[in-house]
């Protein structure tokens, strides 16, 4: 199949566009969203000499699709020894999750812009083994570039949106092009399987989702003992990696909450923590105090809101909470979270309606009493106080979440087993 026209037209668009990347690059960096002294990356140029011997490439943007390729990376380390492993990121705080957590010896860099000159740039200088997308990541001069050059290429926990999906269908000629150059594709769930093989009219295997094999999130035993200790016997909830658009809500389910209990206390955990500035005001705006962990603040006695912007604490954060509500699903078009990291650190889990990341766990954490599901301010807060106040229920629900997510398990098994047979040659 030759490249679609409009696939073309992307290309020849972005090429002409390349020029005005570099002060793009550096308006964003003024922003903080880009890496000022790493936005040669951005172009595709690096330092960093590529290491002997095979490297395997895996690609994520964002926070969500990098630890998924965390996952990948640590069971392609231990399955290959000796194995090079490339990890890019769009985001920084996604690349700061890979500095901290990646395998020994790993490379961390910014991905290119999805132009030819710097997709070649960049391709020509790792020259992968293997390339690995996570997710929904469908870049096309990135794609087109590994597949002229023979590169296996891997879509790993693919997921899309119905409205994705049918996006793509809009499309159809495109679709299948993209599709048609993975030597892999691997769904992390049923509805995704089912449209990228209608998409690419080919076979789409459904692995699970490698999110929900993760395991208990670390965290530092001295940190948590002294977050419990400023809490003291306050009765507290968390709102974990919640989204612009939710904390209103959020914060007006714990004016509800308070109502009942004065001095209830929400730890509230914003996904990308360089949000805190914003979130900070939204919390000043909602009448409520507030101290805040990236200043090394602990909660007191008069704070109302402990709001905990820092990256690498979310196993303190989760722990120190027997409810918690998973942001990322209170409104449409982020699809929510993981569900495993808080049920595997002891809680009770709410969410919102709009989990289309996680259908299939969700629909039976749902079915089976392992999750609730609230919408708006008055239901949260009812929730939330019938589960403060009975341990028996939260208990009998994290019995339930925890048998739906290890009959969710495998995931990572099945799509390194997959991975390795892309790099032994066995790839279809």
């Amino acid at each position: 199949m030759t490249r679609p026209f409009l696939l073309s037209l992307y290309g020849a668009a972005l090429s002409a566009l390349s020029p005005l990347a570099g002060p793009v690059f550096r308006a964003r960096a003024a922003k903080g969203k880009e890496d000022r002294a790493r936005i040669g990356e951005r172009m595709g140029r690096t330092d960093i000499a590529r290491p002997d011997g095979p490297l395997v490439w895996l690609h994520g943007a964002s926070v969500g699709e990098t630890r998924v390729n965390l996952a990948l990376a640590g069971a392609l380390a231990a399955a290959r020894p000796g194995l090079n492993l490339l990890l890019t990121t769009q985001t920084r705080t996604a690349a700061q999750i890979v500095q901290r957590d990646a395998p020994p010896g790993a490379i961390h860099q910014f991905v290119p812009l999805d132009a030819p000159a710097p997709a070649r740039r960049f391709l020509d200088h790792w020259r992968p083994d293997l390339a690995v997308f996570a997710e929904s990541e469908l870049w096309p001069s990135l794609i087109a570039g590994a597949a002229a050059r023979g590169i296996p290429l891997a879509l790993a926990n693919a997921r899309m949106s119905a409205s994705s999906l049918r996006g793509w269908a809009r499309f159809p000629r495109c679709a299948a092009w993209l599709l048609s150059r993975f030597s892999w594709i691997g769904a992390g769930d049923t509805a995704t399987a089912g449209g990228l093989a209608g998409l690419s009219g080919r076979a789409v295997a459904f692995t699970g989702n490698v999110k929900l094999d993760a395991p208990q999130p670390a965290y530092d035993t001295a940190a948590l003992a002294a977050l419990k200790e400023a809490i003291g016997a306050r009765m507290t909830w968390c709102a974990a990696s919640t989204h612009e658009g939710e904390e209103e809500t959020i914060l007006e389910a714990h004016r509800a909450l308070r109502f009942g209990a004065p001095d209830a206390l929400l730890i509230l955990c914003p996904r990308h923590p360089e949000r805190g500035d914003a979130v900070e005001a939204t919390i000043r705006t909602a009448g409520m105090t507030s101290a805040r962990r990236s200043r090394g603040e602990a909660p007191g006695a008069d704070t109302d809101v402990y709001l905990a912007d820092t990256i690498g604490e979310m196993g303190v954060l989760l722990r120190a909470a027997p409810v918690v509500l998973l942001g990322g699903a209170l409104v449409p078009g982020i699809g929510g979270h993981n569900p495993a990291e808080p049920v595997r650190a002891g809680a009770a889990l709410m969410s919102g309606p709009h989990t289309h990341n996680f259908a299939d766990v969700f629909s039976a954490l749902a079915e089976r009493g392992g999750a609730a599901v609230v919408e708006e301010e008055g239901q949260i807060a009812q929730t939330c106080a019938g589960l403060l106040a009975n341990p028996e229920r939260r208990a009998a629900m994290r019995r339930a979440a925890e048998t739906v997510l290890y009959e969710s398990a495998g995931a990572t098994a099945r799509t390194v087993e997959a991975l390795t047979g892309l790099l032994d040659g066995a790839g279809q």
